[in-house]
């Protein structure tokens, strides 16, 4: 038996994650779940959204699933799934983007199958910002003009963007044994060194000489704000993308997009040591204890867990259960109804993906 420790989380957060392990449990893995807290409920009893032995049950079970957590704007405590990324050293965020029949999209009938590679530790989202009137802010201030020659106004906050060769390397490795693993074709890489020469070209540069220890995998690049139009207009033409953090989380959400949004977008976060399967989406608190929101993006991050675990079979029979139910479009939630009144709620779809679970073929 499998231990994977257990995150809630916030807002619809308990409600698609106890829809995914009925529907995980239902493909047939002995999973034993350590529920752990995290987020707002956490600060409430631990006077923190982040306790140690959440990050201790991870560090030991290795695998985790997690609901999504609410990440308040502009104020407040800092992103926790920026913290447990970087804690933990997810230095790996996996977002595939598949089309299935029967989900509303302007690309229907059409074979869409992205994976985006995005980087998880470094680039703007490494936390190093300095608040405006800050000393740390006004030391830089004042040192940059000798450095860069460039003024800056003395208003500004600070973010620095930090982009190594090591951790660029490793991504790019990421991606291209992904590719090879799962019958890919093409990785690209995608930046915007025509500008950040040094950052960006960087990455660029990692990635071109991680490429060529990988010969059978075609490999191509592209500036970020290009990658967005040609995502659009064709894409059938990409497969795998691998992006630094910023890049990546913008284009996902984009190929998300693509494939009728945020609901059927699953995520994984991979480092050498833990992994933490999660929702794209947040956590929606105007929807909380409604029974009302689509939970298939937990699930068939569910799925992407499955294969990590090694559960080959059960993964592809759990997904071909959500595919069933997606392409029937009897049982789904209002986002994914052809009409309001036809829309069942989240234990009623988790529900149908049960029952498809014991009758459909993989």
């Amino acid at each position: 038996m499998v231990k994977v420790t257990l995150i809630r989380g916030d807002g619809i957060g308990p409600e698609v994650v106890a829809a995914a392990v009925s529907c995980i449990e239902a493909a047939g893995v002995a999973i034993e779940w350590d529920e752990q807290p995290a987020g707002e409920s956490a600060i409430e009893q631990f006077d923190t959204p982040l306790p140690q032995q959440t990050l201790e049950s991870i560090r030991k079970n290795k695998y985790c699933l997690k609901g999504p957590l609410t990440t308040p704007v502009g104020k407040g405590y800092r992103s926790i799934n920026v913290t447990l990324r970087q804690t933990l050293v997810l230095f790996a965020n996996l977002r595939p983007a598949k089309l299935y029949p029967g989900v509303q999209s302007p690309y229907a009938g059409k074979p869409v199958d992205l994976v985006v590679v995005r980087e998880n530790t470094e680039d703007l989202y490494a936390g190093i910002e300095f608040a405006a009137g800050s000393d740390g802010a006004k030391k830089l201030i004042a040192s940059l003009p000798d450095a860069a020659q460039k003024k800056i106004a003395a208003d500004s906050a600070i973010s620095i963007k930090p982009i190594s060769f090591s951790g660029s390397s490793r991504i790019a490795e990421f991606a291209f044994h992904y590719a090879e693993q799962h019958g890919r074709k093409k990785v690209h890489a995608v930046h915007k060194a025509n500008i950040m020469k040094f950052s960006d070209g960087l990455f660029l540069e990692a990635c071109r000489k991680v490429a060529e220890r990988h010969p059978k995998i075609a490999f191509g690049d592209l500036i970020v704000d290009n990658a967005a139009m040609q995502l659009v207009k064709k894409p059938l033409e990409y497969d795998v993308l691998v992006c630094p953090n910023l890049y990546g989380d913008i284009l996902s959400d984009l190929c998300a997009g693509l494939v009728g949004g945020l609901g059927v977008a699953p995520s994984a976060n991979i480092g050498e040591n833990a992994a933490i399967f999660e929702p794209v989406h947040g956590s929606a608190p105007k929807h909380a204890g409604q029974n009302k929101v689509n939970p298939c993006s937990t699930i068939l991050s569910g799925v992407l867990m499955l294969r990590q675990l090694g559960e080959k079979a059960a993964a592809d029979k759990l997904e071909a259960a959500v595919a069933a139910v997606l392409k029937e479009g009897k049982a789904v939630t209002y986002d994914l109804a052809a009409s309001p009144e036809k829309a069942v709620g989240t234990k009623e779809m988790a529900a149908a993906i049960v029952e498809k679970v014991h009758t459909v073929k993989k």
